[in-house]
């Protein structure tokens, strides 16, 4: 198989992502229906994170049964070393941002012109929906590098249909996982604009392309579990905030559903890798 044919399996793989962003575009979203979305976004990334974490842990459990100590001590290490980033990062950055909007509300009149305030209040950002659209955004986009890695492994080793599976597989997963970015947008003051929406999807998306161009070219366990490690503990720092958004939004009944037929959406598209015998 030519880099060419690799690099386009890993193209569109992630470009499926693209499918399910434009349901952030929904105006006149009533609660309870932005509620049940932002409930199956979760059940999604619950799933996803299930997903990633099983995929880190295997080849350190893998390590410790063979007997290697040494390798299982380095791996361990970067699997504890990658999910702490992956997930304290986030947590610091957004406590960075509140204090930023913190300040900028005691600046006061007298200490700021309105101009200084606005600019401030650009560069703090987006509506709380929008941001927490860029943090689901940011770890799939790690956990898709590990998918794109998986693809040009696959594909450098001339495992052609094996590489086939898995773009199919993961082409699915991404179709389901761009509706999870885009569900705590719809509904929101502030309607996301088709270039925002792109930039998620170039986000959560491009990664796997990026993944497949490294896996092709260079076959690593120790990278896998680390940028696994960073999309697990960016996942689990999102499905805190959203059940932070979720807790008294709708009704405790509608939001489990919701959660549930997220994670069967995860699954389902899950267990046709399986059948497909990947």
């Amino acid at each position: 198989m030519s880099t060419g044919q690799i690099l386009l399996l890993g193209a569109i793989a992630g470009c499926t992502i693209f499918i399910g962003l434009p349901v952030a575009r929904m105006q006149n979203v009533s609660p309870n229906l932005r509620a049940m979305l932002a409930a199956i976004a979760t059940g999604i990334l619950v799933f996803l994170l299930w997903d990633v974490l099983s995929a880190a842990v295997e080849p350190v459990e893998g390590a410790l049964e063979a007997g290697h100590d040494g390798r299982f001590l380095w791996l361990t290490t970067l699997l504890a070393v990658g999910f702490g980033v992956g997930l304290l990062s986030l947590v610091y950055y957004d406590a960075w941002m509140k204090a930023r909007r913190r300040r900028a509300f005691l600046l006061g009149p007298g200490a700021a012109s309105p101009a200084e305030l606005e600019q401030e209040y650009h560069f703090a950002g987006l509506s709380p929906a929008k941001w927490l659209a860029v943090f689901i955004a940011t770890g799939i986009g790690l956990h898709n590098f590990s998918e794109g890695l998986a693809i040009g492994q696959s594909a450098a080793n001339d495992e052609l249909s094996l590489a086939i599976a898995l773009v199919i597989g993961f082409a699915l997963h991404n179709a389901t996982e761009g509706f999870g970015i885009a569900a705590p947008l719809s509904g929101d003051t502030e309607l996301p604009g088709w270039g925002f929406l792109g930039l998620m999807g170039l986000i959560a998306g491009g990664p796997t392309f990026i993944g497949t161009v490294v896996g092709q070219a260079w076959v690593s366990e120790a990278l896998s579990v680390v940028f696994l490690a960073l999309a697990a503990g960016s996942i689990l720092y999102v499905v805190i905030e959203l059940l932070n958004v979720l807790r008294g939004a709708g009704s405790k009944t509608m939001v489990t559903w919701g959660i549930l037929l997220g994670l069967a959406l995860g699954f389902g598209t899950d267990f046709i890798l399986v059948a497909t015998g990947v």
